[in-house]
């Protein structure tokens, strides 16, 4: 909705909540779709949970969602910012990376559709591989076309000079009673925990610092240590 277009100023509707396996915003994974294990739903808020406004939407495999950076809407924004997977050793202006300190905190996200789902009178849309904080704002969502969205060959500045190198993931005793208790809940969560602390979510300047780290999964505390390139999962338990 146009509020002052002179002025520049716009104002949008909530269309949905995202209720996210990721409760805290440390060790999300940089990007959506690298830990296709992570589940999450979109609870359609009224008036738009009316079924009628996904006809035709369960078609497609995957889907395109605008977010509202909501832990940073008052935090203002940076002209250049140091991406993570370069170690922090380059600037890059803010328009030319994915960071949240942005203009307007606007995000975007590519995920896999997994179903839809009326629940008396609630809508949900069930994704996999998301990478939203839960209670995320969702202002818009897009049908991936392939035709036109897919393009072979296209450049990825300087994220091409950065190979993903992988942790081992190894789990504790404790862990792994731990996770045969939770699977019975949710059946992907050692997979999930594998694929998410595989990748390194360490800010640069920690990453010669031997340390315990923890973050809140599902409604699970995760913890676990880094040693050289091995991930040491400690405990999962209930928060």
């Amino acid at each position: 909705m146009i509020v002052l277009a002179k002025s520049r100023q716009f104002t949008f509707e909530t269309i949905g909540i995202v209720h996210s396996c990721y409760k805290d915003k440390f060790a999300i994974p940089r990007q959506a779709r690298l830990v296709t294990a992570s589940t999450a739903s979109i609870e359609l808020i009224p008036p738009y949970n009316d079924i009628e406004i996904t006809r035709g939407l369960e078609d497609f495999s995957h889907l395109w969602l605008s977010f509202i950076f909501h832990r940073h809407v008052d935090k203002g924004w940076n002209t250049t910012v140091k991406p993570p997977r370069l170690d922090g050793k380059q600037r890059f202006g803010v328009l030319a990376t994915r960071a949240s300190f942005r203009p307007n905190p606007i995000g975007l996200s590519l995920v896999e559709l997994d179903s839809i789902e009326q629940q008396g009178g609630k809508l949900f849309i069930h994704v996999k591989g998301a990478d939203l904080l839960d209670q995320t704002p969702i202002i818009d969502i897009k049908p991936y076309v392939p035709y036109t969205d897919s393009i072979p060959g296209a450049k990825g500045g300087f994220t091409d000079q950065v190979k993903e190198q992988k942790l081992k993931v190894y789990f504790s005793q404790e862990a792994e009673k731990d996770c045969e208790k939770a699977i019975l809940k949710y059946p992907q969560i050692r997979e999930f925990i594998e694929q998410l602390l595989s990748l390194d979510h360490r800010a640069y300047y920690y990453k010669k610092i031997d340390k315990n780290y923890s973050t809140r999964v599902y409604d699970y505390d995760l913890k676990w240590t880094i040693d050289e390139h091995e991930v040491n999962v400690i405990s999962l338990k209930l928060c």
